[in-house]
């Protein structure tokens, strides 16, 4: 069964206030000070952002207990220095990013400007252990038209610097100014792939292979794909159902692969019209069908996911378990809607970003 790890960025803030504080720096000492050895933590491109690794998984039942047990970590931690975390892909409220003391980060400031201060966003990365690259490649190929859908299951970015944004996942159009970042076109081989890669970077537009920033990407440090286009969802329960469906898809793309079937192509102008509408509707309204890539309600096109990865789940024994946590979040909906909903009833951005770090610690 293949494995499969996660990666969360939380947002730091003053657990009374809800502003974002950088005092990552501080939270990862005390993290060192608990564990000398601790290898879960890392500091982000800001001091507001802290970052979480779990290890590798193959029961999706022990990743959900990590994903608490790390964030539960985290918070205390952040709260012996006087400090929250908060599961928000972005701050609800204004906030004047303070860069990380490294030479990568003061690098990227340099080299991108403006767009790189406006990078105080928090993702979630999935990675799925793949036999080699050429089965990665083949996944990778063949999993691009669904990638919207799992935006849209992930979003929880609708407020921006003290603002609604009209989005679900704001965070996806602030990552996309990145200029290596967004839909890929098809590679058909990993020499194909190692190709353009290295291309990208000779060009001198990107510092590193680690600034290749496609939606989804061959990891340059493990045996993996990682799925980048996730939002850090505000519940648990949420990134357990998105990495449940990643790896039934990877597992979906790899059979096909294995059988000989085709690759579709829709082109990455049409994928970058599915990703636009996911992020800025989520599961409201309409997404592009990943198949006919016409407009169909999101609850139909999440659920033809599942059938389309019934097999895998099935052969994972995660079947149950991801359709009862999809009607789930159809009924209660994803961080954006939760989000908004605490915003209509407390009418205070403040109020939103408390109760989320309740949510968060829970």
């Amino acid at each position: 069964m293949r494995t499969v790890g996660v990666e969360e960025e939380l947002l730091l803030v003053d657990p009374d206030t809800g502003d974002p504080k950088a005092l990552a720096s501080a939270v990862l000492a005390r993290a060192a000070q608990d564990d000398p050895g601790q290898d879960v933590f890392e500091k982000e491109l800001f001091g507001q952002m802290l970052e979480f690794a779990t290890h590798p998984q193959s029961d999706m039942a022990a990743l959900g207990d990590e994903i608490v047990r790390c964030r539960k970590e985290a918070a205390r931690h952040a709260g012996e220095i006087g400090c929250g975390v908060a599961a928000l892909a972005s701050s609800p409220l204004p906030v004047s990013p303070s860069l990380s003391v490294n030479e990568r980060y003061q690098w990227l400031a340099q080299r991108y400007g403006i767009p790189t201060w406006e990078q105080l966003v928090c993702g979630c990365h999935v990675h799925v252990s793949v036999e080699s690259d050429e089965e990665g490649v083949a996944v990778l190929d063949r999993i691009r038209p669904w990638l919207p859908v799992l935006r849209a299951t992930s979003a929880n970015s609708p407020f921006w610097q003290g603002r609604s944004t009209g989005y679900a996942s704001y965070r996806s159009r602030v990552w996309n100014r990145w200029p290596s970042a967004g839909p890929t076109e098809l590679f058909g081989s990993p020499e194909e792939y190692h190709r353009r890669v290295a291309a990208m970077v000779a060009t001198g537009v990107i510092l590193d292979e680690g600034m290749v920033y496609f939606d989804a990407r061959l990891s340059a440090r493990y045996p993996t794909v990682e799925i980048r286009v996730a939002d850090v969802c505000l519940g648990a329960e949420t990134a357990v159902l998105f990495a449940t469906l990643v790896r039934a898809l990877v597992e979906t793309a790899a059979r096909e692969w294995r059988a000989g079937r085709p690759v579709s192509d829709p082109g990455v102008s049409m994928l970058r019209l599915a990703d636009w509408q996911a992020a800025r509707h989520g599961l409201e309204e309409d997404l592009l069908d990943p198949v006919t890539l016409r407009p169909r309600p999101a609850p139909q096109v999440l659920r033809s996911l599942l059938e389309y990865t019934g097999d895998a789940l099935t052969s994972s024994g995660d079947a149950e378990r991801a359709e009862r946590a999809v009607e789930e979040l159809l009924r209660t909906g994803n961080g954006a809607r939760e989000q908004r909903g605490l915003f209509e009833r407390t009418g205070s951005l403040r109020d939103v970003v408390t109760e989320c770090v309740r949510r968060t610690q829970a």
